[in-house]
């Protein structure tokens, strides 16, 4: 699993004219799933982004996670970030999970980063053309690869 994870004064997810999630202070995490991802992915990926100490302390180092600062996490399925651009011009999306593999590993993502976070987080829907708007604070742009652990 791939995960880009922003630090947000404010998210929001909208699909067909609606909005379908949105966050004040928190992050906006892209997650892109590959078909060799588990529950271990899933389980150590959670615990990164739940972790991540990228919030002002009263000395104004990033030093602060999220359950410190009451922050919310907005998460989003992006299949593209699993693109290879090796060859040519037009990008191969082969790594991507297909959705029967994607769609479980997305939704038991969402319990474990709620359980990890000990609250609910708003989301987009898997596989919808989504219309994502944020302001990134910092700015602060993360990204964790859990196949690439050590």
């Amino acid at each position: 699993m791939i995960a880009i994870i922003q630090r947000v004064s404010q998210a929001s997810v909208t699909i067909e004219d609606e909005i379908k999630g949105q966050i004040d202070l928190g992050f906006m995490v892209l997650l892109g799933i590959t078909h060799t991802d588990t529950q271990e992915d899933i389980e150590w990926l959670s615990k990164k982004i739940v972790g991540l100490r990228v919030f002002g302390d009263e000395e104004g180092r990033m030093n602060l996670d999220l359950k410190s600062v009451d922050g919310n996490i907005l998460l989003i399925s992006q299949f593209t970030l699993h693109a290879s651009t090796k060859k040519g011009n037009r990008p191969s999306f082969i790594e991507a999970a297909r959705p029967e593999i994607a769609i479980p590993l997305y939704e038991k993502m969402i319990t474990q980063i709620e359980f990890d976070l000990g609250k609910p987080i708003e989301t987009g829907t898997f596989g919808a053309d989504m219309k994502v708007s944020l302001l990134n604070d910092g700015p602060v742009t993360i990204i964790i690869d859990s196949k690439n652990r050590v």
